[in-house]
């Protein structure tokens, strides 16, 4: 039987969609290196001609030190985007997550006891009817 009216719902399950919103992530931060990659080639250009063909502070190479301290924080940018991410990527992050996670049900575990230890039950309830 057709029905012209109804669409399938695609389910993507719970790995799925980490899966994509991992892969959007790491698109974004490619994308903002390249930018960053673009606007340091233009503002290197920008400050040397500045310093070179304008003779805005001739005295002094200045432009040299900026485009090389610019150029440190772009390979620091690089390094955080190809090299840390292959380190601590998601794969990290669950795991993380879960040793965190893990920690946190130990610690409520203990706070339980100790209240159970503390303040039993059956005193509170004696407590009530009296």
């Amino acid at each position: 039987m057709l029905s012209f009216g109804k669409k399938k719902k695609t389910e993507i399950d719970l790995e799925q969609h980490e899966l994509l919103e991992n892969a959007q992530k790491r698109i974004k931060q490619k994308k903002r290196l390249f930018s960053h990659l673009v606007l340091f080639l233009i503002g290197s250009l920008f400050l040397v001609l500045a310093n070179k063909i304008l003779k805005y502070g001739e005295a002094y190479d200045w432009s040299i030190w900026v485009v090389l301290f610019w150029a440190f924080l772009l390979v620091l940018h690089t390094f955080n985007v190809f090299v840390t991410h292959k380190f601590m990527g998601q794969d990290w992050e669950r795991k993380q997550r879960e040793r965190l996670v893990e920690q946190q049900k130990q610690r409520i575990a203990e706070i339980q006891k100790e209240i159970d230890t503390d303040f039993p039950l059956s005193k509170i309830n004696k407590k009530k009817e009296q």
